[in-house]
């Protein structure tokens, strides 16, 4: 990658979309302090990223939970690990659990659930720990149409709830648009001969509540 400048306001939910190799996997893994770059600085809050750290939560495509916990234990893992009060543990974990739509299934352990709900667990376990950044590396990439969907607009309402400043990266031109305040186009990369870099910067202006029909259509 080569002259990427991009300043990302609290609050503010950036989709980074282009062609493979182009460098949004790249661009997610520097944030979250997984490579450093050749060049530049990378700051998340006014202090540089030197390696990855609780400020930053990453959801992948694989959700990576721990199979031989539970739901509710998947998710209050970090804030339990933080040394927070158990009523402050459990607060956060039935929260963000609901928030995912996933109460009913608290004590479910990993295996039975469909890949849907597991990436939504992936994501509550995330915002649980409270990041600063929430960085996301085509989180339903690999889930059929009508689930990707039903997640997309979960995410969408959580970031309305929650306000955390998010990363998100696809292939998806219409799923940019349907969660992101601004879109980061990209392009190059080593099959077009030349770094890849930042094409353009689309803010989003539509209305809230707009529906995924009227998004797409416009």
């Amino acid at each position: 990658m080569a002259d990427v400048d991009l300043t990302i306001a609290s609050g503010e939910f950036v989709a980074v979309v282009g062609p493979s190799g182009c460098g949004k996997s790249t661009l997610l893994r520097i944030l979250g302090g997984f490579e450093q770059p050749t060049a530049g600085t990378v700051e998340v809050g006014g202090t540089p990223v030197t390696g990855p750290g609780p400020d930053r939560g990453v959801v992948f495509q694989d959700h990576g939970l721990f199979s031989w916990l539970s739901v509710r234990e998947n998710v209050a893992h970090g804030p339990a690990r933080k040394k927070l009060p158990k009523a402050e543990v459990t607060a956060l974990t039935d929260r963000f659990i609901a928030a995912v739509g996933l109460a009913r299934f608290a004590g479910t352990y990993p295996g039975p659930l469909s890949g849907g709900m597991q990436q939504r667990v992936g994501i509550a376990r995330v915002l649980a720990n409270d990041p600063a950044l929430l960085l996301m590396d085509e989180p339903f990439g690999a889930l059929d149409a009508l689930t990707r969907a039903d997640l997309q607009a979960e995410l969408k309402r959580i970031h309305v709830d929650t306000r955390t400043t998010g990363v998100f990266v696809t292939h998806s031109i219409e799923e940019a648009v349907f969660l992101a305040d601004r879109v980061v186009v990209m392009t190059g990369g080593a099959a077009h001969g030349v770094p890849g870099h930042v094409q353009a910067i689309v803010p989003v202006d539509l209305p809230t509540g707009t529906s995924r029909h009227r998004r797409s259509a416009r």
